[in-house]
């Protein structure tokens, strides 16, 4: 009797094991047209029909500051086809440069042409920085990417508590004057173009060693050989965002915050409690100044600073 009963245990345990085997051999079978299934699904819903990759078409009559580009050349139209390719289809940076250029272009075109620096070069601050207050892993600061040591020599302030090359127009006055003493230098805007990216000290090294005058001869490291291509393709892009697939309606702009200034030519203890009196806060103050690299101002030699404040109404909690 006990044998029997062991039997018919072992038995059970067969028929449960064999029920388990077939269910997971079922589902396995099965799962691939699932997948195939969510995937054809997952292509209909997400990749549009009209969505196509293609070549780009290079304006014919490129050129930078007024000089054009030897487009005839085939080495010359692989580079530049490359950075055409590679800014248009990056859309969402292109698309951040489309909209932060409507709110920073008006500040920089009218400090370029006061100085007789030609428009284009604002797009060269546009491929330093994307036009953000960035550092670079050398220390190149701000809008226009300026070197500590460029910036104290052309009059700018830099130390742990107050950094102008933070400030757009004081930082802008500063490239101008850089370009054009390198352009009276060359005789070239797309060499000051480079000599801004590589040095001015590097583009004279390389024109005397490679014996020739023009940009578009020089061999060139990676970055200040594709610098002068990327800034054409940007300004392009910039320029005719439609041409190139990009909708942005004027709602979806950046927009610049109106100011008022107030001057400051005491020490200030906490630019917390100096917001508080215009009622934004620490954070909105810094916005405006991002010069203000600290949340105090020393001061000590009583130098009067014009801090920026937004009216009223724009921000949240100022009415």
């Amino acid at each position: 009797m006990k044998i029997l009963k062991n039997i018919l245990m072992l038995l059970g345990v067969f028929f449960v094991v064999s029920t388990l085997i077939f269910a997971v051999q079922g589902n396995v079978e099965q799962q691939p047209d699932d997948v195939q299934d969510v995937a054809e699904n997952d292509v209909e819903k997400n990749v549009a029909d009209s969505y196509r990759i293609s070549s780009i078409d290079i304006p014919e009559d490129l050129n930078f500051a007024g000089e054009m580009v030897p487009q005839d050349d085939p080495e010359i139209m692989e580079r530049i086809d490359r950075e055409f390719l590679v800014n248009t289809y990056w859309q969402s940076n292109a698309l951040l440069l489309i909209k932060r250029a409507h709110k920073y272009f008006p500040i920089i075109e009218p400090i370029l042409a006061k100085n007789g620096v030609p428009d284009d070069f604002k797009y060269l601050a546009v491929a330093e920085s994307g036009l953000q207050n960035v550092v670079s892993p050398a220390g190149a600061t701000g809008f226009w990417q300026i070197m500590k040591a460029t910036g104290r020599e052309y009059g700018l302030e830099i130390n742990s508590n107050v950094d102008e090359r933070y400030h757009l127009e004081k930082a802008t006055e500063v490239a101008c004057a850089y370009l054009k003493k390198y352009n009276e230098k060359y005789g070239s805007w797309t060499l000051t173009a480079a000599s801004y990216n590589a040095g001015a000290g590097a583009i004279s090294k390389y024109l005397g060693i490679q014996q020739v005058e023009d940009y578009y001869d020089l061999l060139l490291g990676q970055e200040t050989g594709r610098y002068v291509f990327r800034i054409m393709a940007i300004k392009e892009i910039l320029s005719h965002p439609e041409k190139y697939g990009f909708l942005v309606e004027e709602k979806d702009l950046y927009k610049a915050v109106p100011t008022f200034k107030v001057e400051v030519e005491e020490p200030v203890l906490s630019f917390a409690d100096f917001a508080q009196k215009y009622e934004i806060n620490y954070k909105i103050l810094k916005r405006h100044n991002p010069w203000l690299r600290e949340p105090h101002l020393n001061n000590a030699s009583r130098k009067k600073y014009n801090i920026e404040i937004p009216y009223k109404g724009y921000y949240r909690g100022s009415k």
